[in-house]
């Protein structure tokens, strides 16, 4: 039998802890070679939506030792809009009930069963934050105590989960430029993590006097500055644009998640909102040498060094996702919901066939 599990399904099977572990596990195997991560393929196309486009995403990745493939698709609309603060890409609700439409698809490596079926809400989520985590592990101080936190959104909640696991926090100061909404997602960070949450006024006075610092914003011009590093500081960025770019010369110690992930877009004819962003992305990533930095499965195995003093200055740049992270918490996600009873059964020949594909 297949399962079909919810947002909420995933969210209890997966804690933290264990997303952590499973991630530092694929990530050991990625960088043997034990494990595969497909082609990110974006498709951008018109849509009836104005100022926007439909976007049709997929990724893939198959971890060999959990017995876990998977694929995550995604079906968006996507807009850029303009603020007071700048451009910003965003994904609209725009599924009836103003929803949004992604899914995690699982198969067993033994004979090629679908094993579940689940929105990708809260896995995108806990993978992207396990990443981060993964990486603060090995680059963060031990005694890293006080957290900034840029960007007050789905994506930050997650990350000041993921450095909570692993690190004894004592304060986060989160910042984004709305005052109601940090307001809010400080309120609520603390009431879940039981970890003080303040709301700072500025991004400048967030990170002053922190030890780790967490981008987690969809901006697409820099909202942190390099002169803003301190001695002892940890830096993990979420997307490329949000980072003054002298952040990466300035640090002692700079990773990224992983330097060769093949990605493509294809755009049509009237698909070209975006386009000068992602140019600008391309161009960024060759200004911080992100091809050339050691990746996270180097930090992980040991093959480069990781932080060496409490002085020095670290950084993260957790950029191009990997299908190949939903295999790794796929499996937790699997095993955790059958042994809970979550989710509901589907017949498994609703997804296969007897005649050959």
């Amino acid at each position: 039998m297949t399962l079909l599990l919810s947002n909420e399904d995933v969210e209890a099977a997966l804690s933290m802890s264990d997303c952590l572990d499973a991630l530092e596990t694929a990530y050991r195997d990625l960088g043997l070679k034990r494990g595969a991560n497909g082609v990110r393929s974006e498709l951008l196309t018109p849509t009836a939506h104005a100022d926007a486009l439909f976007s049709l995403l997929t990724m893939s990745g198959v971890v060999p030792g959990f017995g876990i493939g998977a694929v995550r698709i995604n079906s968006d609309i996507i807009a850029w809009p303009v603020s007071h603060t700048g451009p910003r890409r965003t994904k609209l609700p725009a599924a009836p009930g103003s929803r949004y439409t992604g899914l995690v698809l699982l198969f067993s490596t033994s004979n090629g069963e679908p094993l579940a079926i689940y929105p990708d809400g809260v896995a995108q989520r806990m993978r992207v934050a396990g990443t981060t985590g993964l990486a603060a592990k090995y680059l963060t101080r031990t005694d890293a105590r006080d957290v900034a936190l840029l960007g007050t959104g789905w994506q930050a909640g997650g990350q000041a989960m993921a450095i909570a696991a692993i690190r004894n926090i004592r304060q986060i100061r989160c910042y984004s430029p709305q005052a109601e909404r940090r307001e809010s997602f400080a309120h609520d960070t603390q009431a879940k993590l039981g970890i003080e949450c303040v709301a700072a006024a500025s991004a400048k006075e967030a990170v002053s006097g922190a030890d780790v610092v967490l981008l987690a914003t969809n901006s697409l011009q820099p909202v942190f500055a390099a002169e803003w590093l301190e001695p002892g500081m940890h830096v993990s960025s979420l997307s490329r644009l949000e980072l003054d770019p002298k952040a990466a010369d300035a640090a002692d110690v700079a990773f990224t998640h992983i330097r060769d992930a093949e990605s493509k877009t294809v755009r049509t004819a009237g698909a070209d909102l975006g386009s000068e962003a992602e140019r600008r992305k391309s161009a960024l990533s060759r200004e911080i040498g992100q091809a050339t930095r050691p990746e996270l499965s180097d930090l992980v195995l040991g093959r480069a060094p990781g932080r060496r003093s409490v002085r020095e200055i670290t950084l993260f740049l957790n950029y191009s996702g990997l299908g190949y992270q939903f295999a790794a918490t796929g499996h937790v996600i699997y095993a955790k919901a059958r042994e809970l009873g979550l989710g509901r059964e589907l017949d498994t020949n609703l997804f296969t066939s007897a005649v050959p594909s």
